[in-house]
């Protein structure tokens, strides 16, 4: 029978990261510099990708945190990413999210789900999450989808020129429109599951243009060099917080074979795959007591932060 160590998947390492001149710094006005950072980017992050990290599942639902604070900020809401997390983890399995929280699971499909643009899987998300009314003008855009990821065109074009159709077609699904980007992005390149990141980025001055500084829509002037450069940073981004993590889950692993608790694996493996998991968890084989427990060890070893900042109703992660 294995060991508890040997049941831990040694990462390897170390984490790619997205050089330095590869990260827009400053005003790019050309098309082709912005696309090249592009390229160079999503490169390395296709190198991250490929590994396969065990704390991945982690790694792609943070970002997908992320990307939900963006989409609620955009809608005029004002859930930033703690109280977006404090809804999901402590809502009851049968309460009804709300309108923000909705965005919240939408983000957290794309990060959790295989990749494919088809409308059998991007239905559900389009009417549950972002309460659109599924009509012809989606149905085509999707459809048109598959040709575009077997063309010759590169993944950063194709993801601005899908999110640009979908807002042609509905303008009420611009959001829809970012996550298709990011569901493109993935298929174009081969991905197993998306990583969000360019909806992340629509709040920065990327997508922001002209004197007023008004943010660029999809498909107007400026948008094609936008996505470019909005991907170039979200892929930096993105590698970056895999460093933060690959140092925390490197902790979590080293003192995971010191706990005794039964339950203990089930826990190391929640927390190596989801945003956060709550103090309160229980299983078969461990107590919502016992969790606890193993949670204030956990913390004492410094391989889990606590993620709320309260004395009750607390919620762990790397």
């Amino acid at each position: 029978m294995k060991s508890r160590t040997e049941l831990l998947k040694v990462d390897p390492s170390p984490v790619p990261k997205v050089p330095i001149w590869a990260r827009p710094r400053g005003l790019v006005l050309n098309d082709t510099d912005a696309a090249y950072a592009a390229g160079a980017a999503l490169n390395s992050l296709d190198s991250f990708v490929r590994q396969d990290f065990s704390w991945a599942g982690v790694w792609r639902q943070r970002l997908a945190l992320q990307c939900a604070a963006a989409a609620v900020n955009m809608t005029g809401r004002r859930e930033d990413e703690s109280a977006l997390r404090d809804s999901h983890f402590l809502r009851g399995a049968s309460d009804d999210p709300g309108p923000s929280g909705h965005l919240l699971v939408a983000w957290r499909r794309l990060a959790g789900r295989t990749t494919g643009c088809d409308a059998e899987a991007v239905r559900p998300v389009a009417e549950q999450h972002f309460g659109l009314q599924w009509d012809d003008g989606l149905a085509e855009v999707v459809a048109n989808a598959e040709d575009m990821v077997v063309s010759s065109r590169p993944a950063p074009v194709l993801a601005a020129e899908i999110a640009a159709a979908v807002y042609r077609a509905r303008p009420d699904a611009e959001l829809l429109g970012f996550w298709l980007a990011d569901m493109l992005l993935a298929q174009k390149l081969r991905w197993p599951i998306p990583v969000p990141l360019l909806m992340g980025q629509a709040p920065s001055p990327i997508f922001k243009s002209g004197e007023n500084r008004k943010r660029i829509r999809p498909g107007a002037e400026g948008w094609g060099r936008a996505v470019f450069l909005a991907y170039a940073t979200a892929a930096a981004e993105a590698c970056d917080l895999g460093v933060e993590l690959a140092q925390r889950a490197a902790k979590l692993t080293a003192v995971a074979p010191k706990l005794r608790a039964k339950g203990s694996p089930d826990v190391v493996k929640l927390l190596l795959s989801d945003d956060a998991v709550p103090a309160s968890w229980s299983s078969q084989k461990l107590s919502a007591r016992g969790a606890r427990r193993l949670f204030d060890r956990l913390g004492e070893l410094g391989a889990v932060r606590e993620l709320s900042g309260r004395p009750t109703f607390r919620l762990y992660g790397l």
